[in-house]
């Protein structure tokens, strides 16, 4: 689903405040919230998030008192925040062992792995490997948005706080950009189809949810495609024997397609709610489920309705009155980090749900997370909670 604008030579209001590279910085450092809720795990990701927030914070103070919001003077700049992000990927790497090294170390091996679309095996850290390349689903256009300012940065007279151009290294580097996430969910769900179908394990199944699963992901796709020829169709588009607004229309479906069949994964199957799924009416909880363990069910509900409204960000492109507030970069930004929060909320509920799993395992439902299924790996390090 793509709203970038046309690139304009002049910086907007926005970007002379918050250029791309910041942006990006921001919403990387907003990822900060753990898979599980037992307190050092929150400690030890929230002293990680304090370490990189305050280079950030300095960093952004400084860019402000050089630039003033001058264009030439936000454009020279444009090293202050690369600076940032270089040092945002080595936080990762530095051996520092009272800044959750262990944690670091775990996520690192983890990400590894899940790059390459592979999966861990059940009750050894697959749920973390589900978890993680599904946020990284969310984060696909702050990826792509990273790789164009680095782009912009390393692009001969080129700087990475000047008007984001989105076609840096060519009309469909970014698209395949964006599509990578979804690819290795994708791989992810054929692998466990592949294990259940290999397991001829009469109480697995035959792998068909898997399957529908893979379809889910694969359904990003043609929004991916068709954004792309949108984009890239020349004035003359007999080229691609395709009219501007048969392509709209085919856009149009395949993000309708794709929105509603998200929504419906995330209330059906990653949540366990009953809401879509009409044959369950008379059961008495429904729209929800039987086991509810949030303290009021009405975080259900706004959870169902903020989910259903996040997943359709989109409209605000398809809306000709609101054309104005998806064709600038705060526009941009704005849908970026909603979509960041509506992640966060799907995380909470949906270990929420395999949490229920685990307990219900004895009584044949699903088991939940194994013991290395937290995303930033083992935080019981003593020198992680040292003072």
């Amino acid at each position: 689903m793509d709203g970038d604008p046309a690139v304009e030579p002049e910086l907007d209001s926005f970007s002379l405040t918050l250029p791309l590279p910041y942006r990006v910085a921001l919403i990387i450092v907003l990822a900060r919230a753990s898979p599980r809720t037992d307190p050092p795990h929150h400690l030890s990701t929230y002293r990680f998030a304090t370490f990189l927030s305050i280079p950030l914070a300095l960093s952004l103070l400084l860019f402000w008192s050089f630039s003033h919001r001058n264009p030439s003077l936000v454009i020279y700049y444009d090293f202050l925040p690369i600076t940032y992000l270089c040092l945002l990927f080595f936080a990762f790497l530095i051996p520092l062992r009272r800044v959750s090294y262990t944690g670091r170390f775990h996520f690192l091996r983890r990400l590894k792995r899940v790059s390459i679309g592979g999966i861990a095996l059940p009750n050894d850290g697959k749920f973390g490997d589900i978890l993680l390349a599904d946020v990284l689903t969310s984060y696909a256009k702050i990826i792509a948005d990273l790789f164009v300012s680095l782009c912009m940065f390393l692009t001969p007279q080129g700087s990475a706080t000047s008007r984001p151009d989105r076609g840096c290294g060519g009309q469909y580097l970014v698209p395949i950009i964006i599509a990578v996430p979804s690819l290795i969910r994708f791989r992810q769900c054929i692998i466990e189809y592949l294990r259940v179908k290999n397991s001829r394990s009469p109480t697995t199944g035959w792998g068909g949810q898997h399957l529908a699963n893979a379809l889910k992901y694969s359904s990003a796709f043609p929004v991916i495609i068709f954004s792309a020829m949108q984009r890239n169709l020349s004035m003359d588009h007999t080229s691609l024997h395709i009219s501007p607004t048969t392509l709209y229309r085919f856009w149009l479906l395949s993000v309708l397609i794709n929105s509603l069949y998200s929504f419906y994964w995330d209330i059906t199957k990653d949540w366990d709610l009953l809401l879509l799924t009409p044959s369950a009416s008379r059961n008495p909880a429904y729209p929800l489920r039987p086991r509810t363990y949030l303290p009021t069910k009405d975080i259900y509900y706004i959870a169902i309705f903020l989910d259903f409204l996040l997943r359709f960000t989109w409209s605000l492109k398809l809306s000709p009155h609101l054309d104005h507030f998806a064709d600038f970069e705060s526009g941009i930004f704005l849908m970026e980090v909603l979509e960041v929060l509506r992640r966060w909320m799907w995380i909470f509920l949906r270990v929420e749900t395999e949490w229920g799993r685990e307990k219900g395992g004895s009584n044949g439902v699903l088991m939940g997370p194994g013991a290395d299924d937290v995303l930033l790996g083992d935080y019981m390090d003593d020198e992680d909670f040292s003072d």
